[in-house]
């Protein structure tokens, strides 16, 4: 499993990149905490995360609960088929801001 990372992409995007899963997430959410609850807009594109399971999605969620929590907006670019299926089964797809590139 590729241990996740996050990266500032040259559009103003946090991308995340490699899998995403219940051993991955708490260890990403507390090296990158600052960046996930920064004030303001956050685009965060997901078209690099290779798997994930349905701490992905919480992970999301907590991204929406602490721009709630601060006045931010954040919106999630380019989610990968499998983390899509998992929102879809849970209704999470009807409460995260989904976007595709193009």
């Amino acid at each position: 499993m590729a241990q996740p990372s996050v990266r500032e992409s040259g559009d103003g995007r946090v991308e995340i990149h490699g899998d995403l899963s219940f051993a991955s997430v708490p260890l990403l959410w507390e090296q990158h905490r600052e960046v996930f609850s920064r004030p303001g807009a956050l685009d965060i594109d997901l078209s690099h995360v290779e798997r994930s399971d349905s701490a992905g999605l919480a992970l999301l969620m907590e991204c929406l609960r602490q721009a709630a929590e601060t006045g931010a907006s954040v919106r999630f670019f380019n989610i990968p088929a499998q983390m899509l299926a998992i929102a879809r089964v849970s209704s999470l797809d009807d409460v995260l801001p989904l976007h595709r590139d193009g």
